[in-house]
C-alpha cells in the first residue's frame, strides 16, 4: 500500500513536467505564427507601398512629358534628361538601406571594378537612348497613344525572358503576348485619327516605331539587369540595386548633357523657358517634378525587383498604362473614339491573363513549399 502511494507520488510531478512542456512548445509555436504573421503583413505593406510609387509616378511623369510639350517645351533631350537625372534623392536610401557586412567566407566572388565599371556604363547609355525613344515618341504622339503603345512592353517582357531568363510560356502568357501585340498593332493602323494638321503621318509613324523600340528596349534593360544580378553580381541586396540604378543614371545624365550640347538644343532652353506657355517658374516646376516623379517611380520598380522579380514589376508597370489614356482625355482633351477603346480593352485582357498566370505560378510554389515543410515534420 506504501509502495503504491509512494508511485502515484512520483508519478504526478512527472505528468505537471510534461504539462508544462507542452504550454512552453505551444507558446513557442504560436511566438513564431505570430512573427511569421507579422513578417508577412509587413511585406505585403511593403508590396503595396511599391506598386503606389511605381504607379503614381509613372502616370504623372508621363502627363507632365506631355504638358512639357503642349505648353512650348520643344527639346528632346531636355525630356530624356530629366527622366535620369533625379537620381541624387536615390543616395540617402543607398546608405539607409546598406546592408550588413558579412563574414567573407559567406559572400560569392564579386566581379571586378572594371567589370562593374563597364556594366555601369553600358546600362546607363542603354538607359539614355531608351529615354531619348521615349521622349520622341511622347513628341509626335498624343498621350493616350503613346501609353497604349507602351503596352507592348510586356510582350517584349516575355520574349526576353524566354530568351534570357529561362521563362517557360504557358497558353495564358502566350495569349497576353498576342492580345497586347494586336492592341498596339490597332493603334498603328488606325493613326489616322490621332493626326492633325500640326502632325503629319510621317511624324506619327515615327513616334510609333519609337516608342515600340523604346518599349522592347525597356524589356530588354530589365532582362539583362536581372541577369547580371544573377550571374554576375550575383547579390540582390536592396543597396546593390540602388547602385545599380545610381551609377547607369549617372551615366545616362552625362549623355544627355552631351546630346544637349552636340544638337545645339542647349542654346534655345532660355528661349524656351521664355516662351513657356505657362511662365518661367512653370517650366521649371514642370522639369524639376517630371525628374523627381521618374525617381519615385524608379524606387518602385526597384523595391518590386527587390521583393519580387523583374517580371512582376515589368506586370505592374504595364498595369498603369491602361490608366493614363483616360488622364489624357480629361487632362489635355485628346480623344478617345472606337479603336482605342477596344485597345485599352485588349490591353487589360492580355495584363489580366499575365497577371493570373503569375497568380498560377504563386499558388504552385506554395504548395510545393508547404508539402516540403509537411514532409520535414514529420520526418523530425
Amino acid at each position: 500500500m506504501e509502495y503504491s502511494t509512494h508511485q502515484v507520488e512520483l508519478q504526478i510531478p512527472e505528468s505537471s513536467r510534461q504539462i508544462s512542456e507542452d504550454d512552453d512548445t505551444n507558446q513557442q509555436q504560436q511566438q513564431q505564427l505570430s512573427r511569421r504573421s507579422n513578417k508577412h503583413y509587413g511585406w505585403w505593406f511593403r508590396i503595396f507601398l511599391y506598386i503606389t510609387f511605381l504607379l503614381v509616378g509613372q502616370s504623372a511623369a508621363t502627363l507632365l512629358g506631355r504638358f512639357y510639350y503642349d505648353q512650348g517645351g520643344n527639346s528632346k533631350w531636355m525630356a530624356t534628361f530629366v527622366q535620369s537625372a533625379g537620381f541624387p534623392i536615390l543616395i540617402p536610401l543607398f546608405f539607409l538601406f546598406k546592408s550588413s557586412k558579412k563574414p567573407a567566407s559567406s559572400l560569392p566572388e564579386k566581379p571586378s571594378r572594371s567589370s562593374l565599371f563597364l556594366l555601369y556604363v553600358f546600362f546607363g547609355l542603354l538607359l539614355a537612348g531608351d529615354n531619348l525613344m521615349y521622349s520622341y515618341g511622347l513628341l509626335y504622339l498624343p498621350v493616350s497613344t503613346y501609353s497604349l503603345i507602351c503596352a507592348s512592353q510586356l510582350a517584349f517582357n516575355v520574349l526576353f525572358s524566354f530568351l534570357l531568363n529561362a521563362q517557360k510560356f504557358t497558353a495564358l502568357i502566350l495569349n497576353s503576348v498576342v492580345i497586347v501585340t494586336i492592341s498596339a498593332a490597332l493603334l498603328a493602323v488606325h493613326s489616322e485619327s490621332d493626326t492633325s494638321k500640326k502632325l503629319s503621318v510621317g511624324k506619327y509613324v515615327i513616334g510609333f516605331v519609337c516608342t515600340v523600340a523604346a518599349s522592347a528596349t525597356y524589356a530588354l534593360y530589365l532582362s539583362l539587369l536581372e541577369v547580371t544580378f544573377k550571374r554576375v553580381i550575383k547579390s540582390e541586396t536592396f543597396d546593390t540595386i540602388l547602385k545599380m540604378q545610381i551609377f547607369p543614371s549617372f551615366v545616362a545624365t552625362c549623355a544627355c548633357v552631351v546630346g544637349l550640347y552636340a544638337s545645339g538644343e542647349l542654346r534655345n532652353l532660355t528661349a524656351e523657358m521664355n516662351d513657356f506657355h505657362k511662365g518661367e517658374v512653370s517650366y521649371l516646376m514642370t522639369l524639376v517634378w517630371t525628374a523627381v516623379l521618374w525617381q519615385i517611380c524608379c524606387v518602385g520598380l526597384l523595391g518590386l525587383i527587390f521583393e519580387v522579380s523583374s517580371l512582376f514589376s515589368n506586370v505592374i508597370s504595364t498595369l498603369g498604362l491602361p490608366a493614363v489614356p483616360v488622364f489624357a482625355v480629361i487632362f489635355f482633351h485628346d480623344k478617345m473614339d472606337g479603336e482605342k477603346v477596344i485597345a485599352l480593352l485588349l490591353a487589360l485582357w492580355g495584363f489580366l491573363s499575365y497577371v493570373y498566370q503569375n497568380y498560377l505560378d504563386d499558388s504552385k510554389h506554395k504548395s510545393s513549399k508547404s508539402d516540403q515543410d509537411n514532409e520535414a515534420t514529420v520526418t523530425n
